[in-house]
């Protein structure tokens, strides 16, 4: 992490009218500040004209101290995927409905941002997946997940049957509709709807949550979160695997994926005082008398 931050990328919401505004009066309170500002290319395509040095997110990646993103969780975790191997630092501004990784609001991102560039906020790293799917051990595809690596079925199939194995031993075979693996920061996402527990970020451990399993007996399950966890295909009409909601690859018979931590983290900047008890009892509402 390079500080004190020189040069900013500002990511929007695609396709989002909303972000406009306040993402171009955002980077003009950057500027002021002796900040350069780039933009990515897709976002400046809703901006219209601005002075400000546009590119596409894999050429920025190398060259900028901090990136802001003004979306919601879903535009944070692609930008997250993109820069978090670069050590690049992210800061959320929440445009969004939950806003769990975009903590900072309209309201006040001026204030906060200014704080967190003179140096006061807190660093918080959080744990990324790392997935490959092996066909005849042939490697056919990879990529990295913020929140989970889902195998499912489509929406026609029955049942997926699998097999999982943990550091190469034997745990289970599943009929299911699919199983969940998630890190700390997806288990308030699709795990936590599938019925997986909430995880802390700061833990290092990764959770299995079936999806609809067929035996009630089989439960989530937390394991380290250096395991290696390898699934194997025994029966799949139409299944895929499913990054993060963005990255998807059809699987066939017998194809075996294989997940594990990725060497990086990313790395999420919080205003001072920020705390994930409190984002969890406002965004689960869990403050509101019953």
């Amino acid at each position: 992490m390079n500080f004190p931050f020189k040069t900013v990328a500002l990511i929007g919401k695609r396709k989002s009218p909303a972000v406009v505004t306040p993402l171009l009066y955002l980077a003009e309170f950057l500027a002021g500040r002796g900040l350069s500002v780039m933009i990515d290319n897709l976002t400046a395509e809703q901006l219209g004209d601005h002075p400000y040095t546009v590119m596409p997110l894999e050429e920025m990646q190398k060259q900028i101290d901090l990136a802001i993103v003004m979306g919601g969780d879903g535009t944070m975790l692609n930008i997250a995927r993109t820069f978090s191997p670069h050590h690049v630092p992210l800061i959320g501004v929440n445009q969004g409905r939950l806003g769990f990784l975009t903590d900072l609001t309209l309201e006040n991102m001026y204030e906060s941002i200014a704080a967190m560039l003179s140096g006061n906020y807190v660093t918080e790293q959080r744990l990324l997946l790392s997935a490959r799917v092996l066909r005849n051990d042939v490697e056919v595809f990879s990529g990295l997940a913020f929140n989970e690596v889902v195998v499912h079925r489509s929406q026609i199939s029955s049942m997926v049957e699998f097999e999982v194995r943990i550091n190469g031993e034997y745990l289970y075979n599943q009929r299911a509709d699919g199983l969940i693996v998630s890190t700390p920061t997806g288990s308030t996402a699709y795990a936590m709807s599938a019925g997986g527990p909430i995880l802390h970020p700061g833990l290092d451990v990764l959770e299995l949550v079936p999806i609809c399993p067929h035996t009630l007996s089989n439960r989530p399950i937390v394991v380290h979160g250096a395991s290696v966890l390898e699934i194997l295909m025994h029966h799949s009409d139409d299944i895929r695997v499913r990054l993060d909601s963005h990255t998807s690859f059809d699987m066939q018979m017998h194809d075996k994926i294989i997940v594990s931590r990725h060497p990086q983290h990313a790395h999420l900047l919080h205003p001072e005082g920020h705390s994930y008890y409190h984002t969890l009892r406002e965004k689960l509402q869990w403050n509101q008398l019953l």
